[in-house]
């Protein structure tokens, strides 16, 4: 039986019909079918445009193409497997409306070039979309941040309290974290902001094609340079997947911090209802269940970037059907971080912050320690002997249960003279912030900088 496959002429048989599931994509890249038909709308005007198809012929594929669009958004267009990927059912659908003269749209071009121009404008509007979400979730840490610059609690290092710091400094790290991921996203978004069309299969065209008119309709920045570099590139899906294994695990850092601090151990913040979930068997539980799963997804993304690197790792050029493997881990990542991103933004920003009970967390935990060693230290004390006082004077308040800013006067002379009253003020957790004036530090004028020029900057975005 012959194949009745568009490009069957070769074949006496066709595939079997295990063959032909295994090998058709439409399950999958339907979704860029509004990509599909926007790349072949504007291939069919260039086509036109430089008179390798009569007007007559442009203006029938034209109208059929948008008429098919319009099917599409009205949620009217059938896919089959039949016709293997979104190309091919596209062409088939449009043949049904217009007749033998859609078959002219595919000159000059190849499924190579058009799978790669769809993923190219589709990689374009989706990363759009996240950029914004994440533009979204700036605002959101530099609101909370505002609200709390004042707010005291322990900076940690090694899971142990290291410093007082202010817990809007904290939120700070965290903008800086999610403001590079963004950049990381515009690189994404200029890497998939060139355009293939016009490479053809590897080779180009011996057609007197226009790719600078093409590339001009699609508003791509720019052309490939090389026609076997166009068809098999997807460093700019590699790019794009970085981007969101990074920022994934930046989500995944800062619900692994909510999700102690929201137990009862630490007590420090309360996760709204609406994020959280009960036990089937035990009545007092509130699960963050919303903060775990954004942990738990961040595997799942770090494994559609391995497995795109691994596809390609051994890949001969130009295109191979292994190519196919690039879209299903994309789409997911895709949805992933959305919902990602959305909820967590949400999840934020009706936090409850325990003021009171992460500035008594300060109250015996000797993280003013380096406090009185600066101290001793701007005393003329060399700093490293200043830090074995310090040291010796932290053992004897573990030993006999006495906060340094508890210890008298006379206690904390007998290891250090030079010590005088002046030193409870230094003491002082507030005190201990505030004194902080180095430029990206936790003194309160400096987060308030911080936090000044990140508004600054994102009323310019």
């Amino acid at each position: 039986m012959a194949t009745n496959q568009m490009w069957g002429g070769r074949f006496e048989k066709g595939n079997r019909s295990d063959v032909v599931a295994f090998n058709a994509s439409i399950a999958f890249d339907q979704r860029l079918a509004k990509h599909d038909l926007i790349g072949s709308i504007a291939h069919a005007k260039m086509l036109t445009h430089t008179k390798i198809l009569s007007k007559l012929e442009g203006t029938q594929i034209v109208a059929g193409l948008e008429k098919l669009q319009q099917k599409l958004m009205a949620g009217e267009l059938g896919f089959s497997d039949t016709f293997e990927d979104i190309h091919m059912n596209i062409e088939h659908l449009l043949q049904q409306e217009i007749g033998d003269v859609a078959g002219k749209l595919h000159t000059a071009r190849s499924r190579n070039d058009q799978t790669a121009t769809d993923m190219h404008l589709f990689m374009k509007d989706e990363i759009v979309t996240i950029m914004s979400l994440l533009d979204e979730l700036l605002e959101v840490v530099v609101t909370k941040a505002d609200m709390n610059i004042k707010t005291l609690m322990a900076g940690y290092t090694h899971l142990q309290h290291a410093q007082p710091i202010s817990y809007a400094h904290y939120l700070m790290a965290y903008y800086e974290m999610f403001s590079r991921d963004r950049e990381r996203f515009q690189t994404a978004y200029n890497s998939a902001n060139q355009s293939p069309l016009g490479a053809a299969a590897l080779a180009g065209t011996t057609f007197p094609i226009d790719r600078e008119y093409s590339a001009q309709m699609l508003h791509f920045a720019k052309n490939y340079q090389n026609s076997i570099d166009a068809v098999s590139d997807r460093d700019y899906l590699l790019d794009f997947l970085h981007a969101s294994a990074t920022l994934m695990m930046h989500l995944s850092r800062f619900c692994e911090e909510i999700i102690q601090w929201n137990s009862y151990e630490f007590g420090y913040i309360e996760i709204s209802d609406e994020f959280a979930t009960g036990s089937s068997i035990m009545p007092q539980k509130k699960n963050p269940d919303v903060a775990e799963l954004i942990r738990g997804k961040t595997g799942r993304v770090y494994g559609s970037l391995f497995s795109l690197l691994t596809t390609l790792k051994g890949l001969p050029l130009a295109y191979d059907k292994d190519l196919q493997e690039d879209k299903e881990g994309v789409f997911d990542t895709i949805d992933t971080l959305k919902a990602c991103v959305s909820l967590f933004t949400d999840m934020l920003a009706t936090l409850q912050v325990k003021a009171d009970k992460l500035q008594d967390s300060l109250t015996d935990d000797f993280s003013n320690a380096t406090e009185l060693a600066d101290y001793l230290a701007d005393k003329g004390l060399p700093f490293r002997q200043a830090h074995q006082v310090v040291g010796k004077l932290v053992h004897y308040g573990i030993a006999n249960c006495a906060p340094l800013q508890e210890m008298s006067l006379t206690q904390l002379q007998e290891f250090e003279p030079l010590i005088t009253a002046d030193v409870y003020a230094i003491l002082d957790p507030e005190n201990a912030v505030a004194r902080r004036i180095s430029l990206g530090s936790t003194g309160f004028d400096q987060v308030k900088y911080q936090i000044n020029k990140a508004k600054e900057t994102l009323i310019e975005k």
